[in-house]
């Protein structure tokens, strides 16, 4: 494959730190190298890797798929939360299950951190007419996949060629299938392309940092007694290296809590001191 199958790297939409994505790119190269060697002629890594970047900040088209029950559903239709897409193609018997099986652990812990109806997943199949509804519907059974809020779509060639492009995946056909990026896009409540995460493993907050940040955005623009206490539990959502999971951390509660109590004693202490000052006036 053209993308690293080993630590991936995230890319933010704008501000994010450029050292992990220099490390993912020379990895990448490196194995494209080496792929150059035994195949001349492959596209290049470095292009494919660009032409994934700048698709960051790109609004999608509101594009016709199918799920596996042969139902009609739209790109629009899964606004008004984050979307996680994934690409794969069924006949695939190696990276693209190893991969879906990976995301979905990391799916379920994103879940669990943040909430289960907090954000949608969408595995487009890339191989038409081949990857069709109920091929895209036995991968996901093969693939132990039961997650209701993860659709398995299809489309026609020209809608996936369109899609595709959008979001800056590459793939092209290898006499044994298909090479292609290894690459899971993060895209925002209003349909832009948020970040890009590369490889078929990953760290879990390459997946759940962004999704943080984009449902603390929403938390705050929602306003109200909703929107703050959704806010709170997302500040309160830490990542443990430790177990490598997410937990919900009280250190904030009891440092408020203590910083009351606090505040609390020094008025105490000076209304105390205040009125006795005044007695000893009146006294006087």
């Amino acid at each position: 494959m053209i993308a690293p199958r080993a630590r991936a790297n995230t890319a933010r939409a704008a501000a994010a730190s450029a050292t992990p994505f220099v490390f993912a790119a020379l990895a990448a190269f490196a194995m494209l190298a080496a792929a150059q060697e035994q195949a001349p002629g492959k596209p290049d890594l470095e292009r494919a890797l660009q032409v994934s970047q700048a698709a960051i900040g790109r609004p999608l088209g509101d594009y016709l798929l199918q799920d596996r029950l042969h139902r009609t559903v739209r790109i629009a239709d899964y606004r008004g939360k984050p979307l996680v897409i994934s690409f794969v193609y069924t006949s695939c018997f190696e990276v693209c299950p190893t991969g879906t099986q990976f995301l979905a652990r990391a799916v379920r812990s994103a879940r669990a951190a943040l909430g289960d109806s907090s954000f949608n997943v969408l595995t487009v199949g890339f191989n038409q007419p081949f990857d069709a509804p109920d091929s895209m519907a036995a991968f996901a059974r093969q693939n132990g996949i039961s997650d209701a809020a993860w659709e398995f779509v299809g489309a026609d060639q020209k809608i996936v060629q369109s899609l595709t492009a959008d979001l800056g995946f590459t793939y092209y056909r290898t006499p044994r299938g298909f090479d292609h990026l290894i690459q899971v896009s993060i895209v925002d409540a209003k349909g832009v392309v948020f970040t890009q995460i590369y490889g078929d493993t990953f760290e879990l907050p390459m997946l759940v940092g962004p999704l943080k940040d984009l449902l603390s955005g929403q938390a705050v623009r929602r306003g109200g007694y909703d929107g703050l206490w959704n806010k709170v539990k997302l500040f309160c959502t830490v990542y443990d290296p430790a177990t490598g999971q997410y937990r919900f951390s009280y250190t904030i509660f009891v440092e408020l809590f203590a910083g009351l109590t606090f505040l609390g004693a020094l008025g105490f202490f000076y209304i105390r001191e205040r009125r006795r000052s005044q007695r000893a006036g009146l006294l006087g």
